[in-house]
């Protein structure tokens, strides 16, 4: 168990954390949601280990947590104007975006369908350590179909000798997961409701809620419009129910909750 809760203290920690996610190793870290277990995004084999340590399969994907703004460009392809606006809005926070995964990276997250879930979580030691890191791919530190962990100590019950490194970051804050909005379709949707409102979003953006279908307005022979509702297919990856607020999260992920 490795001490996170001092800026001045925490240096050690962060760097048996690095070291581990450098090896292919899991680390559990805290959110500013939930306690989350992550590995390195770009480390298939590690990220297999960390499906396989939840009890989940490749069709849950898990989202990925960036240090910063900046990441988002090399990781996303073809990102809206009003996505990245709703980016800059609520990042570093309890929002997840899913958004066309850039084709050249190598990588394998599992069954993403060419998309990828970004969250950047509100968190110092977090941060600190994706600073070190780069990318981690990040679900919620529980067993599939067990409580998220709010404590490292009830991560380490569930998850046992599977993670290299416990950073222990105190309680966490839990209650809401992230916000997840789809943005590869032609309509920014919401896909889980979370930490930031609909109606927070749209003061940003036009985002459509859960299960809303966008107005199309189709043209009468008397010359008045009419509003029909319009139906609207994603291939986005699944959304990963567990992650950190992130926990990961459709698409590909702990908020989705950790992170």
């Amino acid at each position: 168990m490795h001490p996170v809760t001092d800026p001045n203290t925490w240096g050690p920690s962060i760097d048996e954390a690095v070291n581990a996610v450098s090896r292919g190793g899991l680390v559990v870290l805290p959110t500013d949601t939930v306690y989350g277990i992550g590995a390195d995004a770009f480390d298939a084999e590690a990220v297999t280990a960390l499906l396989a340590a939840k009890g989940r399969g490749r069709q849950m994907p898990p989202p990925v947590l960036v240090p910063d703004l900046r990441t988002l460009d090399g990781l996303a392809t073809d990102v809206p104007d009003d996505a990245r606006a709703l980016v800059e809005a609520f990042w570093p926070g309890g929002f997840t975006i899913i958004l066309t995964a850039q084709p050249s990276l190598a990588w394998d997250l599992g069954e993403t369908h060419g998309t990828v879930a970004l969250r950047m979580p509100d968190h110092p030691a977090a941060l600190a350590l994706l600073r070190r890191t780069g990318p981690l791919a990040v679900s919620s530190a529980n067993s599939t179909g067990l409580p998220a962990a709010l404590e490292v100590d009830d991560a380490q019950v569930q998850l046992r000798d599977s993670v290299a490194v416990y950073l222990d970051g105190g309680t966490a804050p839990g209650g809401v997961a992230s916000t997840i909005v789809d943005a590869t379709g032609p309509h920014l949707r919401v896909v889980r409701e979370g930490a930031v409102s609909l109606e927070r979003l749209r003061e940003v953006a036009p985002v459509l809620g859960v299960g809303e279908e966008p107005a199309v307005e189709v043209a009468e022979p008397t010359g008045v419009d009419v509003a029909e509702p319009a139906g609207e297919v994603t291939d986005a990856q699944p959304t990963d129910e567990d992650a950190p607020s992130d926990e990961t999260v459709p698409a590909s992920g702990p908020e989705a909750n950790g992170g």
